[in-house]
């Protein structure tokens, strides 16, 4: 019953991590995107930036890796898949803290990036490394 728990909080925060990590670069895009002479417009996409990274996504990702250690350490999960997939969760982990520096960045009106940047980094590195993650977890290939 406990294991049951603890892996739907673990796959919830999880999702929730994943959401951030998706929609923080398409907000980037978006302020990318906004008129320098728009003040209003770009405060709005700094506020909203700042919730999700600092109120949403940092959170879920702490809980997801606070629950993943948790079933390994309490449950006893091994396997050569779970290194390999131990390692994706530490490139999402940098993906994260990536995004952190962007933010920062935009924070203080330093963005030095196109919105073609970050629509390449909206699509090209969350999504494989969710389909790799879930492809390991589920086949358990090794």
């Amino acid at each position: 019953m406990a294991y049951a728990i603890v892996k739907t909080l673990h796959i919830v925060f999880m999702v929730t991590w994943f959401a951030g990590l998706f929609y923080l670069p398409r907000l980037f895009v978006y302020h990318a995107m906004a008129d320098a002479g728009d003040r209003i417009g770009i405060e709005r996409f700094k506020l909203m930036e700042r919730k999700l990274y600092f109120g949403i996504t940092t959170p879920a990702a702490v809980l997801t890796i606070a629950f993943g250690l948790w079933l390994w350490l309490g449950f006893g999960i091994a396997g050569g898949w779970l290194h390999a997939k131990l390692a994706l969760v530490l490139v999402l982990i940098a993906l994260q803290v990536y995004l952190g520096v962007l933010l920062r960045d935009f924070a203080q009106d330093r963005n030095r990036h196109g919105h073609v940047f970050y629509r390449w980094l909206n699509e090209i590195p969350a999504l494989p490394l969710l389909v790799a993650i879930v492809w390991l977890v589920v086949a358990k290939p090794f």
